[in-house]
């Protein structure tokens, strides 16, 4: 069995795992699972607070874009996908 889609899939879980916990720590409308996080409001004040939720945000719509990249790459590279 060829080594790079099993590499790729472990990287495709990590990036997965990644994700989940990005989507956990932002802080939401409601303040609900975000307040995991540690309250970004009371911790590093109003203005970091935004800014820590602007990068979370960034980041999460980066590992979306890999996490999905990923996953098509690997359903093409097994020999599902054609």
């Amino acid at each position: 069995m060829n080594a790079i889609p099993i590499i790729l899939a472990v990287i495709d879980i990590l990036v997965c795992i990644g994700l989940v916990m990005l989507v956990i720590f932002q802080e939401g409308n409601a303040k609900g699972l975000g307040a995991i996080g540690g309250g970004a409001d009371t911790f590093f004040g109003k203005a970091k607070g935004r800014s820590m939720d602007r990068i979370l945000k960034k980041l999460t719509t980066v590992a979306a874009g890999l996490f999905a990249v990923l996953t098509v790459l690997l359903y093409l590279m097994t020999g599902r996908g054609g």
